[in-house]
């Protein structure tokens, strides 16, 4: 996520509001993840094929075996009716698990905020403390006007 967080900067593919805050495009990201997705499921799966293919006693008979399991990895369901044999099966799949989990996690995070508007609470906050400093600002200078009129 950090490699991603550092291509949006440099990309300038956010905007940054009046309050200060960087608001991501998040169809872009969104597109880029499934991208990712799509990328490591295809790569990986094919790499377990490849391993799994030769091993006889193996589940994984097809290429859509080999893409249901790192579907599955994942998604972390496992349902146990596809799983690797040999060590590099194992490996990929182990790499999809902890790549694939983060992946989907970012996903759902992603709709998450969409749908329930967790990150506008934290911009509703700033508004609310600038809105603040500006009236306390006001009402100091307010008070010097009344302080300089009572002199005698």
């Amino acid at each position: 996520m950090l490699i991603f967080e550092s291509v949006m900067e440099k990309t300038h593919l956010y905007k940054v509001d009046n309050f200060g805050v960087k608001n991501y495009n998040f169809l872009v990201l969104t597109c880029f993840l499934f991208l990712v997705m799509a990328c490591l499921t295809l790569s990986l799966g094919h790499v377990t094929y490849i391993f799994e293919i030769e091993n006889a006693n193996s589940p994984v008979k097809t290429y859509g075996d080999a893409i249901w399991l790192m579907v599955m990895s994942a998604s972390t369901i496992g349902f146990g009716d596809v799983y690797p044999i040999t060590t590099m099966g194992r490996i990929a799949v182990y790499t999809m698990f902890l790549l694939g989990v983060g992946t989907l996690g970012t996903l759902g995070a992603i709709f998450a905020n969409r749908i329930f508007g967790f990150a506008d609470t934290n911009i509703k906050n700033r508004e609310l403390r600038k809105q603040n400093a500006d009236i306390y600002a006001k009402l100091l200078e307010l008070e010097k006007k009344i302080d300089e009129m009572n002199k005698p």
